[in-house]
């Protein structure tokens, strides 16, 4: 067996492991937190926006480092520091301590961890780097899928500050390790001769290429934060229960899976442009149909094509950084990228709050939403790669 794939696999559990820096993994600690440190929705909601934005500015450091030490090292390293994160955030007591650590787990977590996942799975594949992206998407989604309801669980039984030190005990004595031992340093080729070379950073940024896969993964990512936060809220103001929400969720979720692994087979036979340009048309008709959903099968379609477009621009994000640049320094390349993703997912639940407050509706910014998002659609199909 090619030894990329037990890379790969140490990648996608690494990917996993950022849960604690993720919106989602974050608000299965938020209610018991608000209590525990007597804080109200508003002031958490501002550590939370301040520490992602924060957060962001890990991204391109981690990438120069990827590209300089090697992948096994930060990977390490990152895993160790996150850990000791949040451990230290499980046995804080005071809000500055909460502050911190909230900032130090969104910077190594959901940036600097995620950009160092995703440079090692780029830099062991060439000839096959959309079916591998494929695969890689669809562990990181089953990690994801088996983490959330046991440290929900755990929650519920031992308390979030017990359940929070045993995600840090797992990062430091179980993930930390087995990065030292998996991780390796891409071989010159694949199986076959494959790219080895590619654009350096500063020529990479300076191509329409760069920004309209940027832009359209950044895009995904605010649309998606934002919906994934109030999902709850924007049902119940078309008539629907929470039954309907937990429902919604699992049919995206298993369908985005699907969409993962079909969207890495299809980009091995189809411009990876033209398949960004499909799932975010996908995600610009979901949208569409959002504000205009009455029955239960109406929020089911909405739900799915929610799913398949994730699932697709995931994959297309995941794959298309070392296919268009090549490795040379596909850690800066992708560490850029990351953070315009991760900036743009602090803003979108803002953006769908401001909304809501101004008009009493999120109708009107899922419409312009829409329209931005079919014209990177559009933009992404047009696109021209660079030699």
């Amino acid at each position: 067996m090619y030894p990329g794939w037990a890379v790969l696999g140490m990648a996608a559990l690494a990917m996993v492991g950022t849960l604690p820096g993720r919106t989602q993994g974050l608000g299965l600690v938020t209610e018991p937190l608000l209590r525990d440190f007597g804080l109200d929705r508003v002031a958490y909601a501002n550590i939370n926006l301040w520490a992602t934005v924060i957060g962001a500015a890990f991204n391109l450091p981690c990438g120069r480092l990827v590209d300089r030490y090697g992948a096994r090292v930060v990977m390490t390293g990152l895993l160790l520091a996150l850990g000791l994160t949040v451990l230290l955030m499980a046995g804080s007591g005071s809000l500055t301590v909460l502050a911190v650590t909230v900032t130090l787990t969104r910077g190594l977590g959901q940036s600097a961890l995620s950009v160092v996942s995703l440079a090692l799975a780029g830099k062991w594949f060439a000839r096959r780097i959309n079916l591998a992206m494929g695969v890689y998407a669809l562990l990181v989604g089953m990690g994801f899928i088996a983490a959330f309801p046991s440290v929900g669980q755990a929650i519920l039984k031992f308390g979030w500050r017990a359940a929070w030190s045993g995600v840090g005990w797992a990062l430091v004595a179980v993930l930390a390790p087995l990065a030292w031992w998996l991780v390796r340093e891409a071989p010159a080729t694949e199986e076959v001769p494959g790219p080895t070379g590619g654009m350096v950073f500063g020529r990479a940024v300076r191509t329409p290429a760069f920004w309209v896969f940027g832009l359209s993964s950044a895009m995904f990512g605010l649309v998606y934060s934002g919906i994934a936060l109030f999902n709850q809220s924007i049902l119940e103001k078309k008539g629907f229960d929470a039954t309907t929400y937990q429902t919604v969720l699992v049919v995206s979720t298993l369908l985005g899976l699907v969409a993962n692994f079909g969207g890495g087979w299809v980009a091995m036979r189809w411009p990876i442009q033209r398949l960004m340009g499909v799932g975010m048309g996908v995600l610009a008709g979901s949208l569409v149909a959002l504000p205009l959903v009455g029955t239960f099968a109406g929020v089911m379609g909405y739900g799915a094509a929610l799913g398949v477009a994730g699932g697709v621009v995931t994959v297309v994000f995941f794959a298309v950084w070392s296919q268009v640049f090549g490795r040379a320094e596909l850690g800066r390349i992708q560490g850029a990228a990351q953070m315009m993703t991760v900036v743009a997912s602090a803003v979108g639940p803002v953006l769908l709050a401001e909304a809501l407050a101004r008009t009493g509706s999120y109708d009107l910014v899922f419409w312009i939403l829409a329209g931005l998002t079919a014209a990177l659609g559009l933009a992404c199909w047009k696109v021209r790669l660079p030699v």
